[in-house]
């Protein structure tokens, strides 16, 4: 009688596989079953990660990277636009994680519910010309949008915020918790990995060394000026010269612009971006496990100055921001910078509260 069953439920699985339904929430006909979890239970061990904004130029590459993360079991692939041709493709690859997509605003919500991690790249790019201001007022509404959805389905789960201005949009995303009652300032981060990621190559090819034995601890926010890599506290421990000092935050700083530059009109940094994204993502998910030492740089609620936000080194554990560390001493132009980061960083941050309190 059992094996009877085991049979029938065996063709229903294959069934399901061979006659795909249009819909991928209802399998057509007698089977209960779901073409997107006919592995059953859903995967291996491990998280559920929604990306927002999964079509885009970097939400694709974020999700092949994310799709071949072993601390992933379920991954949902969210976007207005693309979603099911970007859902199919990363699909197959043999990874543990199972994959599903969902398209529109109306399926938003299935998309974020019981998510653990969020992880938002939605929005346009920024273009020759532009900077990330100009991007304010079409991907401050989006940001708004997809935090609405996450404070109902999800609002226990930990926040990237990848979306750009990042100075602007994780107060944005803050101020809708808030109104939700569901605001809890350790899960929400803004994701400036990417500014660590290029201070470590670009000072990795001063010194002539492995960019992976080279740790530079960036600060401040995630634009401009505000980019502030402390280059005092590069491990291992090294000097300076004046002149490399002021060329190595300069290129860090405007790292952006070059690739945007270099890429005459056709995009932003997202190959790059969705490195760096996936790399901070896997700490998330490492803290989220309960690993120990587990230290990035990210653009948290923060009391390391006077400011709301700023980017900070933190300690990541099973709540997200465990620890938030000081600055640490600071040389004559790290101070200097520090300054003028601020007082860049305080117009942003006001702007994008003012955009939700208006």
């Amino acid at each position: 009688m059992q094996q009877g069953a085991d049979i029938q439920q065996r063709i229903a699985r294959i069934s399901a596989h061979l006659n795909p339904p249009t819909n991928h929430f209802q399998v057509e006909g007698a089977s209960s079953l779901l073409r997107d979890v006919c592995r059953a239970k859903g995967g291996s061990p491990g998280f559920k990660v929604a990306i927002l904004g999964a079509a885009g130029g970097i939400g694709q590459p974020l999700a092949l990277l994310m799709k071949t993360n072993p601390l992933v079991s379920v991954l949902h692939l969210y976007d207005v636009v693309n979603t099911p041709g970007v859902t199919s493709d990363i699909s197959h690859m043999d990874t543990s994680a199972v994959v599903r997509g969902f398209m529109g605003q109306n399926q938003l919500e299935d998309a974020l519910t019981g998510m653990d991690l969020v992880i938002i790249p939605a929005g346009v790019p920024r273009k020759p010309g532009m900077t990330r201001d100009d991007l304010f007022n079409i991907n401050a509404g989006i940001v708004k949008t997809l935090s609405e959805g996450i404070a109902k389905r999800c609002p226990k789960a930990i926040v990237n915020v990848i979306s750009n201005p990042v100075n602007s949009t994780v107060p944005i995303a803050a101020e809708v918790f808030k109104k939700a009652g569901t605001y809890d300032p350790k899960r929400l981060l803004g994701v400036t990995m990417l500014d660590v990621v290029r201070a470590n190559t670009f000072v990795a090819e001063v010194l002539g060394l492995d960019p992976r034995e080279v740790n530079v601890p960036v600060v401040g926010g995630h634009a401009g000026v505000t980019i502030l890599p402390l280059l005092s506290q590069v491990q291992p421990a090294c000097s300076f010269t004046q002149e490399e000092t002021e060329y190595l935050t300069s290129r860090i700083q405007n790292g952006g612009t070059e690739v945007v530059e270099a890429k005459a009109g056709a995009g932003s940094a997202t190959l790059s971006m969705a490195y760096a994204a996936v790399k901070f993502a896997d700490a998330c998910l490492r803290g989220l496990r309960g690993d120990a030492g587990v230290v990035e740089c990210a653009f948290v609620s923060s009391q390391v100055t006077e400011l709301p936000f700023f980017a900070s080194r933190v300690r990541l554990g099973r709540n997200g921001v465990e620890e938030i560390y000081t600055l640490g001493p600071l040389n004559e132009y790290e101070r200097v910078g520090l300054e003028k980061a601020k007082k860049e960083l305080a117009g942003s941050i006001d702007k994008g509260v003012a955009f939700v309190r208006k």
